[in-house]
């Protein structure tokens, strides 16, 4: 089956061309030199992009790559003037970047808070002036009229980073998919084989009522993922606007106590500000033979660096641990919402790396978890 997910899209947009002018006099019963009443053209249509939060995916985008407003009606006698073009109007959902195609260069970023905008884009061409505005003393019948101004055309870039407040990242196999299914009712594709995840899949954790947490689950990430190897390259930008990530590490594998230190350094690789995002490690797999172990020596590893990192143990098989990860999920969105950064889902402020770290075992709360379904998933393969 074709994945209906699109991140990234190349478009054409057309604003209309002003009408043209009227070359008209007035031609009435005992008014035979009426002097001139030509119209002006009508003004061009517009390129707007419209911020929609029920969107999901920039799919619609690849099924129509041409956008073009209408041309303005040419003016008319009597002084009328042409129908105005009509605007095109691009929807786009939250977290799209546009791009011109041929430069690179950043033009817009919508964010959530830019929820229902619109941002006109290409301003159609005016309207020529018809031969009403050439009269003059000396010049009482002109004959000249002027042409509509010609639209522009762009080529865009348009590229989609899914608006979410917790990031998902670890290796292929390591249960991310599966903690988002019994967090949410997202409901991606679970399966015993690595990169059963193709594809950015997003679950709402509902706290109460004011609140709800997005979480994002990406396509595993393997060493050599920042230089293209794997899929996780590809989906890394979707989780570079969350507050905070969840690192996954699968602790019945024996390769479990360099997996924090690879994912570490692939997103450094990738981007900076991406790896210094706080996060939880969360030590999965603790019913398998040795997992408990190998998460002890990993909680050891880590707060040599840093002491005031959670490392938390779980089953997702066994539903063990699973309470604490939600209560640190919320404490970790509750604390960035103290500062400086702004969650995708309360438009709350969100604070600094730094204030996250001192406040990190400050902050406990309980919350329930509602299984809320998540339009656009999609869990089918290429």
């Amino acid at each position: 089956m074709v994945i209906q997910f699109a991140d990234e899209a190349v478009i054409e947009v057309r604003s209309g061309k002003g009408g043209n002018g009227c070359v008209a006099f007035r031609r009435e019963k005992y008014v035979p030199m009426g002097g001139p009443a030509g119209g002006d053209g009508g003004k061009g249509g517009s390129v707007v992009f419209h911020v929609k939060r029920n969107l999901r995916t920039l799919a619609h985008l690849r099924y129509k790559q041409v956008f073009k407003a209408r041309n303005g009606g040419d003016g008319e006698g009597a002084n009328r003037f042409g129908k105005n073009g009509d605007d095109v109007v691009i929807p786009v959902p939250p977290g799209t970047s546009l791009f011109d195609y041929d430069t690179g260069e950043l033009i817009r970023e919508f964010t959530t808070e830019a929820e229902d905008e619109l941002f006109v884009f290409l301003e159609g061409g005016n309207g020529g002036w018809g031969n009403t505005h050439f009269k003059s003393s000396t010049n009482q019948a002109p004959r000249i009229a002027l042409e509509g101004k010609p639209g522009e055309v762009r080529r865009l870039r348009v590229e989609l980073s899914i608006m979410a407040d917790v990031g998902l990242v670890g290796f292929p196999n390591a249960g991310k998919s599966s903690l988002l299914d019994l967090f949410t009712n997202a409901r991606p594709k679970i399966a015993p084989y690595p990169f059963t995840t193709k594809i950015p899949n997003l679950g709402v954790l509902h706290a109460d009522a004011e609140r709800d947490i997005i979480i994002a689950d990406i396509p595993g990430i393997i060493e050599g993922a920042s230089q293209g190897a794997g899929l996780g390259i590809r989906f890394l930008k979707h989780i570079s606007r969350t507050a905070g990530l969840l690192f996954m590490i699968d602790c019945s594998d024996d390769d479990c106590l360099t997996a924090y230190d690879t994912l570490q350094s692939e997103l450094e690789n990738f981007s900076q500000e991406l790896a210094r995002k706080p996060r939880l490690i969360l030590c999965n797999k603790m019913d398998t033979e040795g997992a408990p172990e190998r998460a002890k020596m990993i909680e050891q590893a880590i707060h040599q660096k840093d002491p005031e990192q959670a490392v938390i143990p779980l089953s997702i098989f066994s539903r063990t641990g699973l309470d604490q990860v939600r209560r640190e999920i919320l404490a970790l969105v509750q604390r960035m919402e103290a500062g400086g950064y702004k969650s995708t889902t309360t438009g709350k402020p969100v604070a600094t790396e730094k204030d996250a770290k001192s406040e990190f075992m400050k902050s406990r709360s309980v919350c329930d978890v509602y299984p809320i379904q998540y339009p656009g998933s999609d869990d089918s393969e290429e």
